[in-house]
């Protein structure tokens, strides 16, 4: 058994897929499988990873062709590990050569801990840095913006496996089953990581660390940018699932996540309805009885009450304080910035409606 089982799913990946094996190959933590998932590949990548398998005893190869989306893909990865814990791999991204030892170091020093994830660099797809990958830090980060935004980067995470298979927890299926069985959903693809790390949250230890351990690839195939809308649309009625099911379970109030919602860095326009004073009273009320008194929560609700307006000249202001006050994380001064400046950027701003998110 060894102590990490890398879990790296691949369809059509040959561009990146050899350097992506490379980053894990090159780990100064020695004692690890590769189990590469392919998922019916047809431009070598299978061969490539076929490859590697015969000259690493350690990577091992599935071909994984009928796997119900990206979600039953990793879910029969999850049955196949043995191992103490299980850390994520995308075939387009690149480790930094310290990952598996720093999130060893983590989860071997908390024994409460069931997933750990870290930041990153946001890479082109000549490797070249274009951002950084801002997720939220502190013992209480993870929880508390969970119901707001995907608080876990996919290709960051390492996760304690024996707290999964104690909870029950499976990529795109509801474990928590606070929400009645005739209401749960199902989510196969586009947002399955955040279904399964917004529920760990509410229920287990997660937390990420304020390191860079990842180069992300972000080019014109990622899925956030092929179906923007669509992925934003489940990330949408995930965030209002995780918020029932955390007032079901808490015994509160539910309050709709929508209006302060930042997936993929963007707001949602309401009809151009700009004030959003009374939702978030009932937000405020709710997240300061079921989530614990401290530095992060006060953050959040700072952050969340500057975006709760939509007028230019009031969210500017707020978040002018809201920054003097907490300091600036970049993924909050995008969000505010892309409102800021919407009609002049490229990725249109979405519009909720009864029915739906449209452009």
């Amino acid at each position: 058994m060894a102590t990490f089982d890398v879990l790296l799913p691949v369809k059509n990946g040959i561009d990146y897929l050899a350097e992506a094996l490379d980053s894990i190959c090159m780990q100064t933590y020695r004692d690890w499988r590769v189990l590469i998932l392919d998922h019916g590949s047809t431009d070598g990548s299978f061969d490539l990873a076929q490859d590697y398998s015969e000259r690493d005893a350690r990577i091992k190869v599935y071909s994984l062709p009928a796997a119900e989306g990206l979600a039953g893909l990793l879910n029969i990865g999850l049955d196949l590990c043995d191992c103490e814990y299980v850390l994520r791999q995308d075939a387009d991204d690149v480790s930094l050569p310290d990952r598996m030892e720093v999130l060893a170091r983590a989860l071997d020093e908390n024994r409460e801990l069931a997933l750990v994830g870290s930041l990153g660099d946001v890479v082109d797809s000549k490797g070249r840095r274009i951002g950084i990958l801002d997720m939220p830090t502190g013992q209480h980060g993870v929880l508390i913006s969970t119901p707001f935004r995907t608080p876990v980067a996919h290709p960051t995470v390492a996760m304690r496996l024996d707290a999964i298979c104690g909870l029950g927890a499976r990529y795109g299926m509801d474990f928590i089953g606070a929400i009645p069985a005739d209401r749960r959903i199902r989510v196969p693809g586009l947002a399955e990581d955040y279904f399964l790390f917004g529920q760990m949250a509410l229920v287990s230890q997660c937390m990420n660390i304020r390191r860079s351990l990842i180069k992300y690839r972000w080019h014109g195939g990622n899925v956030g940018a092929t179906k923007y809308v669509d992925q934003t649309q489940a990330a949408l009625n995930i965030s209002r699932y995780l918020a029932e099911s955390l007032a079901i379970m808490h015994g509160v109030e539910y309050f709709d996540p929508a209006p302060f919602c930042n997936h993929g860095v963007n707001l949602f326009n309401f009809d151009n309805k700009a004030d959003f004073s009374e939702e978030y009273a009932r937000l405020q009320r709710v997240m300061s009885k079921v989530m614990p008194h401290c530095d992060e929560l006060r953050r959040e609700l700072s952050y969340r009450k500057a975006i709760s307006n939509r007028s230019r000249t009031v969210m500017a202001a707020r978040y002018a304080g809201h920054a003097a006050q907490h300091g600036i994380h970049h993924v909050e001064w995008r969000t505010v910035r892309s409102w800021l400046i919407r009609g002049l950027k490229k990725q249109p701003i979405l519009t909720l409606t009864c029915s739906g998110l449209s452009t």
